[in-house]
């Protein structure tokens, strides 16, 4: 087993991090392992669902790579249970699964997932997600900073939103999209712009990465969710009125 060589350039880049692996297939978890250990990050390698999710709580890792195909509870429920508490809910999840079908990558992003990475996959551009996915758990801008529109306050510090008095928790990804949104002052911001801008993904990639994200903001924002309006054949835009 080796380091792809085109990793090399990410390794003096990367910030060390814990990450906690859930695969049961041993070759992909110990090259994943390998990888990402090379990199610069600690990792705990876990083969069953169940305990991998109470590895989760317990350890609150900075990043979480989990199969979708597991033993003794799947990588939905996992992800499920993890957004469902309020200790684990902001946890960036990615998810990793042979699974490709474009119903079965809604539902990963629609049960809280990140992302979502097919396999077989390139380990570079994992590893490149994996960055990502790191830079986005980081706050948003400067600690107390906050971005408000009507009944809506957005602290980037603290990753939370006051919605008509009340906090909500907002993950990482979640934050960093409301910002955009209320940054751009009620004007439209392209699907494709959102990916750049808060995933750092080429302009060309699967945008219902957005759609799905968006609706789990929507959800979140409660009485408030009309504030992010669909632009047909554009994206979203950010309207008090």
């Amino acid at each position: 087993m080796r380091l792809d060589f085109g990793l090399q350039s990410l390794i003096h880049n990367s910030t060390m991090a814990s990450i906690l692996v859930i695969e049961d297939e041993p070759d992909a978890a110990e090259l994943l392992a390998f990888n990402l250990r090379a990199a610069g990050h600690e990792v705990t390698l876990v083969d069953d669902g169940g305990r991998g999710l109470r590895v989760a709580q317990t350890t609150r890792p900075d990043l979480i790579l989990l199969d979708r195909m597991l033993p003794t509870m799947s990588g939905i429920e996992i992800c499920r249970a993890l957004r469902g508490d309020a200790v684990t809910q902001d946890l960036p999840i990615s998810m990793l699964t042979a699974r490709a079908a474009e119903s079965d990558r809604v539902k990963g992003f629609e049960c809280g997932a990140d992302d979502y990475v097919t396999k077989p996959f390139s380990m570079r551009e994992l590893m490149l997600r994996v960055q990502s996915l790191l830079k986005r758990r980081q706050p948003v801008n400067s600690v107390g900073q906050q971005l408000k529109a009507g009944d809506l306050v957005l602290d980037l510090a603290s990753q939370s939103a006051q919605i008509e008095g009340e906090q909500v928790r907002l993950t990482g990804t979640e934050t960093k999209l409301l910002a955009m949104l209320l940054r751009a002052g009620g004007q439209s911001v392209s699907r494709q712009q959102l990916l750049t801008d808060v995933w750092q993904y080429a302009a060309d990639s699967d945008t219902r990465t957005v759609d799905s994200h968006i609706k789990r903001l929507r959800s979140k924002l409660g009485p408030l969710a009309h504030y992010v309006e669909t632009v047909q054949g554009v994206g979203y835009r950010l309207s008090v009125g």
